[in-house]
């Protein structure tokens, strides 16, 4: 028989546990002639604040020994700019829709997330809690514990879509923090954003990106990821959603071993657009040789 791939994630239903990354893969009609949206479990769309962003300045991106350092800055069309180009495109895809979402205030995250909840087609709402709060000398919310229970909480009063808040890794204990967001009316978690990191060109001795740092992601970071979600999956009983580093099966396997529901495939989108349609194989094989009846049986399935 063969093994169900089908899963619903903080009532958001999907045909596998296979996503493609905020930030990592457009808004879907970029990628849409290379790979096949109606096989993907969900796509979870490049970060949309209330208004238009240029983002950073260039340079803005550069490649590192073990994957990629980026600095774009959340460069997005605006709320209005996004749902008018691009949801006509997405509502005629078989495909969970997650947008992810951000501002520089709390009132700017509620008022995001309050226009989508009228939103055809959009089926849930992943929050970046990596953002600077303006209000608060420009620390991240997501490294802030009460920063984090305030914006979630508000995030939750003010939509009926799934919230889906994306932990960043630099905190001391991942396991606090997924646990005040689960206690703050969160759906489910993403884990983890990107390393804070920089470069430099040592003949200039100039940092290399125009911003001086920004997130590191890809391989080099996998490991640090699957330890976070081991943590975190500790912490909540509400799912996970895993990434860093996947470029294959066996990465997103580790993970749901680890302890996540589902799992995005991010930086990989740049070297092989393919990546997400071979992990979705990959699981499915795995799960047949083991005899496995449903990706169900993966998650938290780790003996210690």
């Amino acid at each position: 028989m063969k093994p169900t791939l089908d899963i619903t994630l903080a009532g958001i239903r999907m045909k596998n546990p296979v996503m493609v990354a905020s930030g990592t893969f457009g808004y879907g009609p970029e990628y849409a002639e290379l790979v096949d949206l109606n096989k993907l479990g969900a796509i979870v769309v490049k970060g949309i604040s209330l208004e238009p962003w240029g983002g950073n300045r260039t340079p803005r991106m550069v490649e590192v020994p073990g994957g990629l350092i980026n600095a774009i800055g959340l460069q997005n069309p605006g709320v209005k700019g996004f749902t008018e180009k691009y949801m006509p495109f997405l509502r005629n895809h078989d495909i969970a829709v997650i947008v992810n979402i951000w501002g520089k205030t709390i009132e700017e995250y509620t008022e995001v997330a309050a226009r989508f909840d009228q939103v055809e087609g959009v089926h849930g709402l992943e929050i970046n809690i990596s953002c600077p709060n303006v209000k608060a000398g420009g620390s991240s919310f997501g490294t802030n514990l009460d920063s984090t229970a305030k914006l979630v909480a508000a995030v939750r009063a003010r939509t009926r879509l799934p919230i889906i808040p994306k932990l960043a890794p630099n905190v001391s204990d991942i396991g606090a923090f997924a646990k005040v967001c689960e206690d703050n009316g969160a759906d489910a978690l993403s884990l983890i954003n990107s390393f804070p990191a920089m470069a430099i060109d040592i003949e200039t001795r100039k940092p290399v990106l125009a911003n001086v740092s920004g997130g590191l992601s890809g391989p080099a970071i996998h490991p640090i990821a699957v330890k976070l979600v081991f943590e975190a999956a500790k912490a909540v009983k509400i799912p996970l959603i895993a990434l860093g580093g996947i470029t294959s099966a066996k990465d997103a396997i580790e993970f749901m071993i680890a302890g996540a529901s589902a799992v995005a495939v991010g930086t990989a989108n740049f070297t092989e657009p393919l990546t997400s349609l071979e992990v979705i194989d990959g699981i499915a094989s795995y799960l047949a040789r083991h005899k496995m009846k449903s990706v169900q049986d993966l998650v938290r399935s780790i003996r210690l």
